[in-house]
């Protein structure tokens, strides 16, 4: 009797062993299959390597059925694999990443439609009464034979569905099952693409190359904003999708850090290829995760767009990732599974011999040093395109300019807001704070509103008349009284968020068409889709945004950009403060004089001598990021060296404390590494839960991995603790 390894998507320790009954053909490795688990039923995936055949026959349970759909490929268990080893993760817990719809293992649903009729087939030749307008046009855009989707049918159309319904009704139509998989188009790579300049046209042919080749490479696409960095790279997914020696081409994928926001992106591509790309981000229902889940498997999905989730998708032919926006930190998750999309991208190019592009204007610096130690190949697109100007950069000194009383804009700046909005133009000021302030105070006894799960403030929102946590969610009214010692109405907001920015322009600029851009006023695609039509029919005059605002907006009448508060991603001791201020303030910079008018941005900082302040101004990062990792190369810090995290919570704080002396005494000792910690995170009380931290810091040519198991295998961990290990921690809260 056969025996098999099954992995469960459980955060178990590895596979369990299983056997085939009698009379069942044997399931090759990578088949879906059902089995029993105690008491209940589960799903796993066949896995590779011999069950222990020591183990009794009496002891191992039956598979109970396998599922008919494709196989998981060899790449993909490989990387379910090594982003287990990587992450110190259970491999069930990855494979639970690449399980994301198990609906879609059943078959799907056959569903109804419309086609002609004999009666419909010859109204459309002119035979028969007369039609109206409408049921003529419904019949002008069908073939005989063809199912059509009642929906897309009425789209296509261009009538109601009322219309269509109608014609059913008069027997002009009839029922019929839709053809599965008619839901994904494939792209039309006949389409001519944009004009591109000469850099774009050397760039694209260099990536088409790496697309066509079939083989691992990593290439690095930087350049200027508004440079056409995106139509450079999607030469590269047309070249992977195209047929070549007979053969079909290949899937390709994009992650983006923000897809749920990306309306101009998705525009973009359609205009490219003729069709909109397959999706895959937390907002999709389930119904639309199912079906792209199993298209992506049976290879009917050409092109996906997607967020970080979207990497352990089903591809069984996958030939190109690209990372746009590779160095935001949206690309890294950090529950359950920790680990950096923008990274684990890579590994998964080299397992499915693909080639993987990461973009930005503005790259990280681990990708900026593997570009120079020629790991990754790398393109750079020097000018904007269409002649466009890069913006001139000032920065306001608030020592010498300092805002009104109560106010948060300066003199020049709201001059120049004014004066842009006067000619015309457009203006945005940005602020990366969401709510009304971020603190809100007593000023009868000094109490500070917190929240009671967190260490941290509670933010004032003001439209929505409550005080809330941005970590934990934990929301309540705005009290009347203060809670600490009752006195009335002396409860008084402090600092600026973009509503209370929002209202200061109000007062300053009251004929402005105003617009807040924040993921509380924008949550999803469709507040996105709208907001970029209203600001593109130049529906809004004045935009006030956090950092949503600088993902790839193109706003082409968009010429002044004011921060209101340059300095405020460079409080703390995180060791990328700096290198993340100045991506963050150089792309929402990038925003400004995308046309034929020139753009200008203006930084209100109170340190303008600060070495970010000057690389915007002289817009030289090359510079820049060379004096950072010359910072960071004598004491090994990323990407001279290696970190990871061990964050260690419970409800009771002993607990944490007690677990966190332990790993500290039984920490690793040895040439080229050390032990920070334990120490309280920045953020101690996070969720109800006390929050400890220790890093370990090593070489470059160390391996964390098995330092980290030997180290959290001396230690006895209680059931009421959790010790997370984040290996190439980007946040250190």
């Amino acid at each position: 009797m056969a025996r098999l390894r099954v992995l469960l998507p459980l955060p178990l320790a590895g596979a369990y062993d299983y056997r085939v009954p009698e009379g069942m053909p044997v399931p090759p490795v990578g088949s879906f299959v059902a089995v029993p688990l105690g008491n209940r039923d589960s799903i796993g995936v066949v896995w590779d390597g011999e069950a222990d055949p020591a183990l009794p026959v009496r002891k191992l349970r039956d598979i109970e059925g396998v599922f008919d759909v494709p196989p998981m490929t060899a790449s993909l268990r490989r990387f379910v694999e090594w982003v287990a080893a990587y992450t110190l993760s259970p491999p069930g817990a990855v494979l639970r990443m690449a399980m994301s719809a198990p609906a879609a293992l059943e078959p799907p649903a056959a569903k109804a439609g419309w086609r002609l009729s004999a009666a419909g087939q010859r109204a459309q030749r002119g035979e028969g009464g007369r039609l109206t307008e409408n049921r003529r046009r419904v019949l002008d855009v069908m073939e005989p034979g063809e199912v059509y989707a009642p929906a897309m049918l009425a789209a296509e159309a261009g009538v109601s569905p009322g219309v269509v319904r109608g014609m059913a009704d008069a027997g002009l139509l009839e029922s019929a099952l839709l053809p599965p998989g008619a839901a994904f188009p494939e792209p039309d790579l006949g389409r001519p693409g944009p004009a591109l300049g000469v850099e774009q046209a050397e760039a694209a042919a260099s990536l088409r190359e790496a697309a066509a080749a079939k083989r691992f490479g990593v290439t690095l696409l930087t350049g200027v904003t508004g440079s056409g960095k995106t139509e450079v790279y999607l030469e590269a997914v047309a070249e992977c999708l195209r047929p070549r020696d007979g053969k079909p081409g290949r899937q390709a994928l994009v992650l983006l850090p923000e897809i749920a926001l990306s309306t101009q992106w998705l525009e973009r591509f359609e205009r490219r290829f003729g069709v909109p790309p397959a999706l895959w981000h937390s907002e999709l229902g389930s119904r639309r995760r199912r079906d792209t889940w199993r298209a992506v498997a049976e290879g009917r999905v050409q092109v996906l767009v997607g967020a970080r989730s979207a990497l352990f998708l089903p591809f069984p032919d996958l030939g190109l990732i690209v990372v746009d926006e590779e160095h935001e930190t949206a690309f890294k998750q950090e529950e359950g599974v920790v680990y950096n999309a923008r990274d684990m991208a890579v590994v998964r190019a080299r397992l499915s011999e693909a080639a993987c592009v990461l973009v930005s204007a503005t790259p990280s610096l681990e990708t900026l040093i593997n570009a120079e130690t020629g790991r990754y190949a790398a393109l750079h697109l020097p000018v904007r395109h269409g002649g466009a100007e890069l913006p001139v950069v000032e920065v306001i000194d608030q020592r010498r300019t300092p805002p009104e009383r109560g106010r948060f804009l300066s003199p020049p700046l709201v001059e120049a807001v004014r004066e842009t909005l006067e000619a015309g133009q457009q203006a945005m000021l940005f602020l990366n704070r969401r709510g009304y302030a971020p603190l809100t105070l007593c000023r009868a006894c000094g109490h500070r509103m917190r929240c009671p799960n967190c260490t941290a403030w509670l933010v004032e929102h003001r439209v929505q008349r409550r005080l809330q946590c941005h970590h934990c969610g934990h929301a309540e009214p705005i009290p009347e009284t203060c809670p600490e010692c009752g006195a009335e109405g002396s409860l008084t907001p402090l600092g600026p968020g973009v509503e209370r920015v929002q209202d200061e322009a109000a007062l300053l600029f009251p004929e402005a068409r105003r617009l807040v851009m924040a993921s509380d006023t924008i949550p999803g695609p469709a507040a996105a889709a709208e907001a970029a039509r209203a600001i593109a029919a130049r529906e809004v005059d004045l935009i006030i945004g956090t950092q949503i605002v600088a993902k790839g907006w193109h706003f082409p009448h968009l010429t002044l950009v004011g921060v209101v508060d340059a300095d405020l991603g460079l409080a703390g001791g995180d060791l990328r403060a700096a290198e993340r201020t100045v991506q963050l303030l150089h792309q929402v910079a990038g925003r400004a004089g995308r046309a034929e008018a020139p753009g200008r941005v203006l930084l209100q900082s109170w340190n303008p001598e600060h070495p970010v302040m000057q690389a915007l101004i002289s817009n030289d990062l090359d510079s820049f990021m060379a004096a950072e990792a010359e910072q960071r190369r004598p004491g090994h810090w990323p990407p001279f060296g290696r970190l990871a995290a061990l964050i260690v919570s419970a409800e009771d704080e002993r607990e944490a404390d007690r677990t966190a002396r332990d790993l500290g005494l039984a920490a690793p000792e040895g040439e080229g590494m050390e032990v920070l910690g334990p120490a309280p995170a920045p953020l101690a009380l996070l969720r109800g839960r006390h929050r400890r931290r220790l890093l370990l810091k090593t070489r470059r040519d160390v391996a964390v991995q098995p330092i980290l198991r030997e180290w959290l295998g001396r230690v006895a961990v209680p059931a009421s603790v959790k010790v997370q290990v984040d290996v190439d921690p980007v946040s250190f809260l």
